[in-house]
């Protein structure tokens, strides 16, 4: 694994060499010293509990850690955040209606406001009984390319996926009066026992998926079903703003070293631009920014139009005339739209300042102790610590700031027992983003519960370790083989980030 902050030229198989411009040679070596690996685990390194930089919330931990904006927004900054947070709560309703800022909705949808998905800002969750809706759990569809047109398309980077032919490309479990909802998601759990070094046994639970009550005819017979639960929306700016030589940097696709971990970029096309440009949001980083991040959700989730996702049906095929005859909620005076640029850029600024909340117990001799565990099994070989970012992020809150957000934004074969047999771009079935660590401890404080990975079949920490594989099966054995003690203070490493 090359763990340089120069270059990327290891991507020449890419056809991509990029330098990190914006630094002198100075500030780059700098840079080099404060984001190497920790060799010290008696003390806490400088300024780690600040996990992002100057935008870091300080304030009290509670039921609202993760909906604090970046602690560096001069007064401007906070008035955009604030506009964007009421945007990003508003419900929106079918067209027409007595407002024309908050019609639109659908015609088939899974959520009627991002903050339906996203609950506290925070993670989603699958549901926990029959009662219990799917409203921050969604299913998405695709099929394989069939065709060398199609294959060209998603070679090149111009499309990520075919959609399913009759429901596109995720299930909408809900819709406006008048129009058949597409369906619903079923999930049974099959438990698997997995052996730990001491006498512990820990169950895992295998999910399966179908889509069911299905209301416009059967699917394709060669359908690809994938789950996804809502990520938590903090740090999102900051990762926008990593400079992408450090990212390509990590990554090793060929595995040269011959580490077992090799680490790739995603690369994705971008409308108006001949390249294509580097995936860093999403489970298989299928998105390049959170701009592209907000207007996919309004689309997809909402089945809200915008000047990025201009289609003002949503995610309707062709084989739903009922919902493609619907009015729409376009604003004529804004637009073509019904979330037009003022809204879309308002929640995406709101997006990209949701600030990462400190670290806690930072200099717990268990948690230093449990660093030393996650860095002696592997684990940060794909879940980088620190970064710099760049001086020329879009964000002023965002320049030159250390983050911690454990990640190397790459995609990594993850094994068989997370693959979801689904390509999404440059990314397989088996292959997942390093997703975040920053805030994961917080999930039971912000959002109530503890279900971790793509899918929240993981009900704790330690389940979620368990289910790693292919890159990540050493890492995973190591975890196997250590002490009950060691262990447990691995996990309340985790817990403090």
């Amino acid at each position: 694994m090359v763990w340089g902050l120069a270059s990327a030229s290891a991507h020449a198989e890419q056809g991509r060499s990029v330098q990190r411009d914006d630094l002198n040679a100075v500030d780059l070596e700098r840079v080099r010293n404060v984001t190497s690996f920790a060799k010290d685990f008696v003390t806490a390194e400088q300024f780690e509990i600040m996990s992002g930089g100057a935008a870091t919330s300080t304030a009290k931990i509670n039921r609202n850690a993760f909906s604090h904006s970046s602690e560096n927004l001069d007064f401007e900054g906070e008035l955009k955040f604030k506009l964007g947070n009421g945007l990003f709560r508003k419900l929106w309703v079918s067209s027409p209606s007595s407002t024309s800022a908050s019609d639109g909705l659908g015609p088939v949808f899974n959520a009627r406001s991002c903050q339906r998905c996203h609950l506290k800002d925070g993670r989603g969750h699958p549901p926990e009984n029959e009662a219990d809706t799917t409203v921050s759990m969604f299913l998405r569809l695709s099929i394989p390319p069939r065709n060398a047109s199609e294959k060209a398309s998603i070679a090149s980077g111009e499309k990520a996926l075919i959609p399913e032919p009759t429901y596109g490309g995720q299930l909408q479990d809900f819709a406006i009066q008048g129009v058949p909802a597409e369906g619903k998601m079923a999930i049974s759990y099959e438990e698997q026992s997995v052996a730990l070094n001491g006498g512990e046994v820990v169950s895992l639970r295998k999910p399966t998926y179908r889509a069911v009550n299905l209301n416009y005819g059967p699917m394709d017979p060669d359908v690809l079903l994938s789950p996804r639960v809502a990520p938590p929306m903090i740090g999102l700016g900051l990762l926008e703003a990593i400079h992408p030589a450090d990212i390509l940097a990590s990554s090793d696709p060929e595995d040269t070293d011959e580490d077992g971990i090799s680490g790739k970029p995603s690369w994705i096309g971008r409308i108006g631009f001949s390249e294509q440009v580097l995936g860093r949001f999403g489970w298989k980083a299928s998105t390049p920014s959170v701009l592209a991040q907000t207007a996919g959700a309004f689309a997809g989730d909402m089945g809200i139009s915008s000047e990025l996702a201009p289609r003002h049906w949503g995610d309707c095929t062709d084989k739903q005339p009922d919902c493609l005859r619907m009015p729409t909620g376009v604003q004529e005076k804004l637009g073509n739209t019904e979330a037009p640029s003022p809204v879309l850029d308002l929640v995406a600024f709101y997006s990209k300042h949701l600030a990462v909340p400190a670290r806690r117990n930072v200099t717990s001799v268990r948690v230093l102790t449990g660093k030393k565990a996650f860095y002696n099994a592997g684990c940060a070989n794909c879940h980088t610590p620190k970064y710099v970012t760049s001086r020329q992020a879009e964000q002023p809150e965002h320049r030159f700031q250390l983050i911690w957000p454990y990640s190397d934004l790459l995609l990594h074969d993850m094994g068989a027992g997370l693959s979801d047999n689904r390509p999404v771009g440059s990314a397989e079935g088996s292959e997942w983003r390093t997703a975040p660590l920053w805030g994961i401890g917080l999930t039971k404080k912000v959002n109530g519960h503890t279900y971790f990975l793509h899918d929240g079949r993981a009900r704790n920490l330690t389940e979620a370790i368990l289910w790693h594989g292919g890159e990540a099966e050493g890492a995973k054995n190591e975890f196997v083989e250590m002490s009950p003690e060691r262990r447990s203070e691995l996990i309340r490493f985790l817990e403090s980030l």
